[in-house]
């Protein structure tokens, strides 16, 4: 009598990404509640990007390059990481003046809400201590990671279930694209502070980034370049250490 093969149960690809989505999200609040802003809940963040995905990617015998860790494309990555530098660096800049003249007349509760800066803004151009450390931690301990897991992994994931979109400048945005960049905006969340909802919108310059070269090495190099331009007008502007 033969018996049955037995066919283990696999989740579909939105369950499988909210899953996984949801076991980093509560690593890193846990974390975050059990050794507070110590480097502890980012070393959380890192090693559950690029590893939790690796459970289903062994599943179906998959790799990194299978989900854009690769150099393929890298001439077409850096140019638009250039391109699009060039373009929203110099904008992004008189939003920043812009708002910094603003702050100190909002009242104080909506301007804590908003952004963890405060006081008179004066600009002086500068550049963090230890900034060499910072470009190297923004690239590999933290946008690398980050892209690998939400553009590379997740949306990919995605796109799966929902392969619909409309090509936009070279690029498919469609209905994973929206919903990586919302989970990308939630997962900042984790450690308690509103105003990081705002990664939202350079999610959607990341996504698209992806969709148009295939790879995360671009989105990777124009996070890092957000997160340290970010960095250095905060301290340009407001000083601090």
């Amino acid at each position: 009598m033969s018996q049955a093969t037995v066919t283990p149960w696999r989740p579909n690809a939105v369950q499988e990404v909210l899953g996984l989505w949801a076991v980093g999200f509560l690593g890193i609040i846990a974390a975050f509640l059990l050794f507070g802003g110590t480097s502890v809940p980012k070393l959380v963040a890192t090693v559950g990007f690029l590893y939790l995905p690796l459970i289903p990617m062994r599943w179906r015998d998959e790799d990194y390059r299978d989900y854009g860790l690769t150099l393929r494309a890298w001439r077409e990555d850096v140019r638009l990481f250039l391109v699009l530098s060039a373009i929203v660096g110099p904008l992004f800049f008189l939003a920043f003046a812009g708002f910094a003249e603003v702050l100190p007349h909002l009242p104080q509760s909506l301007a804590r809400f908003l952004t963890p800066m405060a006081g008179e803004a004066h600009f002086r151009f500068r550049l963090p201590p230890r900034f060499g450390e910072w470009v190297v931690d923004q690239l590999f301990v933290v946008a690398l990671p980050e892209e690998f897991f939400y553009r590379g992994y997740v949306q990919a994931r995605l796109r799966d279930a929902w392969p619909e979109g409309r090509l936009v400048l070279g690029g498919r945005l469609g209905k994973a694209f929206w919903v990586t960049a919302v989970l990308f905006a939630l997962g900042h969340l984790a450690i308690f502070q509103a105003w990081r909802l705002s990664v939202f919108f350079p999610a959607l310059l990341f996504g698209w980034m992806r969709e148009r070269t295939g790879t995360v090495v671009g989105a990777s190099l124009f996070h890092a370049a957000c997160n340290l331009y970010v960095r250095v007008l905060e301290v340009s502007f407001f000083g601090g250490p």
